[in-house]
């Protein structure tokens, strides 16, 4: 196993364990599988365990499985704060107290803000008193380091990396997303300012190899050292210095020996201009489903009305790439859980967008087109629920 350091100095392994996926067996985990697999990725070196509080059932199965094993000194535990959830410090207390007693421990190694989504949520944090309340938990060792994670846009993403001395942050990142979410250019923004990133939706949930179009399948099928689909994306990831560790969420010993053997070997530098070649002709077989041209460059924004514009046609874009579901739950993430919503219906139609689009997108008609899509009743009802108890 490789290892690449935190902002301590404290060696992380370059795959990290995401237990949000645990098997399931009847209306739990299916703990005895979980524990062969977690134990196995020790044993080959994986030293990362990311959970969290609203992953069901997720905390207790890592903490009784450390627990059973007596390997918790071992591991780094990184699990999360679901602020949106919770109205105030009283009650963030009294969840992560109840998280600690999940995972039988009295620290967590890397505690973040679970999907925080702008600086108006922060601020609003901040006022409750967060601010006081992590520094007396990392004084008295309960957090050891702290972070966030987040689902967005660049610019609110190098916001958010400003707004406080944090240790260490965690983006969705993936060779679809160079250019959209946080992106390689919040990547290396973070990194600059010395903060570690942990990577997670490497497959985009799998679906960078189990959706793949037949066109991508064939270009990697005819990949001369015969690599997966899967080993190309960790590569892709693992080629960048600052990466410092990628989540995959594990759920077969078969699948965690392949990830380790990936980390084993590929590391900052390796990718070969071939491989890249590979890979964006990949990307071109993908973008070919895609039903909006929007490359993510934000020429389009600010919206006078807040409209997410990048984001809206890259979840739209999702629907037809990979799957309808995936691509609405990740649109209700970016657009409704924020204090400034920002979805697509709140279109007024005034054009401005467009006289600043490179690509010449019609983009008050396509985010007509979107919003039939994106925004059916219960993401109406989500988002109404949502600004009514603000769960931002």
């Amino acid at each position: 196993m490789q290892y690449r350091k935190d902002r301590k100095g404290k060696k992380l392994s370059v795959l990290g364990y995401g237990c949000m996926r645990f098997t399931r067996k009847g209306a739990g985990i299916d703990l005895d599988k979980a524990e062969r697999e977690v134990m196995r990725a020790i044993e080959l070196g994986v030293n990362y365990f990311d959970t969290a509080y609203i992953y069901p059932g997720s905390e207790a199965a890592v903490g009784e499985i450390l627990h059973r094993n007596h390997c918790r000194e071992q591991v780094s535990i990184a699990t999360k704060l679901p602020h949106y959830m919770i109205k105030s410090m009283e009650g963030i207390e009294k969840t992560f107290e109840e998280e600690l007693r999940r995972l039988k421990t009295d620290y967590i190694d890397y505690y973040l803000m679970h999907m925080l989504t702008d600086t108006d949520t922060w601020e609003k944090l901040k006022k409750m008193g967060i601010i006081e309340w992590i520094e007396t938990k990392m004084k008295s060792g309960a957090i050891r380091n702290i972070g966030f994670s987040y689902h967005g846009h660049t610019d609110m993403f190098k916001q958010l990396v400003d707004a406080y001395d944090w240790d260490f942050c965690q983006i969705q990142y993936n060779y679809m997303d160079e250019f959209s979410q946080a992106g390689r250019e919040g990547l290396q923004y973070a990194n600059k300012k010395g903060l570690p990133v942990i990577i997670m939706e490497p497959l985009r949930g799998g679906r960078l190899v189990n959706l793949l179009p037949q066109g991508a399948k064939e270009l990697f099928a005819q990949d001369p050292m015969n690599r997966s689909a899967a080993e190309l994306a960790f590569r892709w990831l693992y080629n960048q210095p600052e990466v410092t560790c990628v989540l995959s969420g594990m759920n077969s010993v078969e699948m965690i020996e392949e990830n380790v053997k990936t980390a084993e070997k590929a590391a900052a530098g390796h990718f070969s201009a071939e491989d890249d070649a590979l890979i964006q002709k990949v990307k071109a077989e993908i973008e070919k489903t895609v039903k909006v041209g929007c490359t993510g460059c934000g020429y389009c924004m600010p919206c006078p009305k807040g409209v997410d514009i990048p984001v809206t046609f890259r979840c739209y874009n999702e629907m037809y790439s990979e799957t309808k579901g995936g691509a609405r739950k990740e649109y209700l993430q970016c657009t409704a859980f924020r204090k400034n919503q920002s979805s697509a219906s709140q279109c007024i139609g005034c054009g401005k967008c467009e006289r600043h689009c490179p690509q010449n997108i019609e983009i008050r008609k396509e985010l007509k087109r979107a919003v039939k899509e994106l925004e059916p009743f219960p993401y109406k009802v989500a988002k109404k629920a949502i600004a009514l108890f603000h769960l931002w």
